[in-house]
């Protein structure tokens, strides 16, 4: 889990991520059919990342309820392009988000994002010796949060 200002946080995730979102859903919705345990487990492994890859979900977390709805659409355009990326030594690597979470009108306040490294990318984030960061540069929210310690070694693991 990284925080990326004040309103926005992304939860990696890996097996043990997406096993545990299963098992809440299953314990919530006392789920007890094997289709319907099934469906759980088609729908969360969609969040696992592939070979060279991360993958997290982004919430955008607005806590005036009685704000949100104009509060949400500053964010409009936060994921297309290059808004969120991660800064590996010099290097942009862009954030890849899932379709269908915004329009020319909404955007929802939980995003689906995928990180797609090169081999060379892949290894300056392991070394750890490159600085690493998330950064979200949009017109109407720029803030970065530093990739490293424990965090940074559990994210290279997933990246095997």
């Amino acid at each position: 889990r990284i925080s990326v200002g004040p309103s926005v946080t992304f939860v990696f995730e890996n097996h043990d991520t997406v096993l545990s979102q299963v098992q809440e859903m299953m314990r919530a919705e006392r789920l007890v059919h094997d289709d319907a345990i099934q469906h759980e487990i088609d729908t969360y492994n969609q969040l696992l990342p592939e070979a060279n890859e991360l993958a997290a979900t982004m919430f955008i977390e607005l806590p005036d309820q009685t704000r949100i709805r104009e509060e949400i659409t500053k964010f409009h355009g936060v994921n297309t392009g290059d808004a969120i990326y991660l800064q590996i030594g010099e290097e942009k690597l862009s954030g890849d988000f899932a379709a269908g979470q915004s329009d020319e009108h909404r955007i929802s306040a939980v995003q689906y994002v995928r990180f797609h490294f090169s081999d060379d990318q892949r290894n300056a984030f392991a070394d750890g010796m490159t600085p690493v960061q998330l950064v979200i540069h949009h017109p109407n929210y720029q803030h970065s949060s530093l990739i490293a310690g424990e965090v940074r070694e559990e994210l290279s693991r997933d990246l095997v």
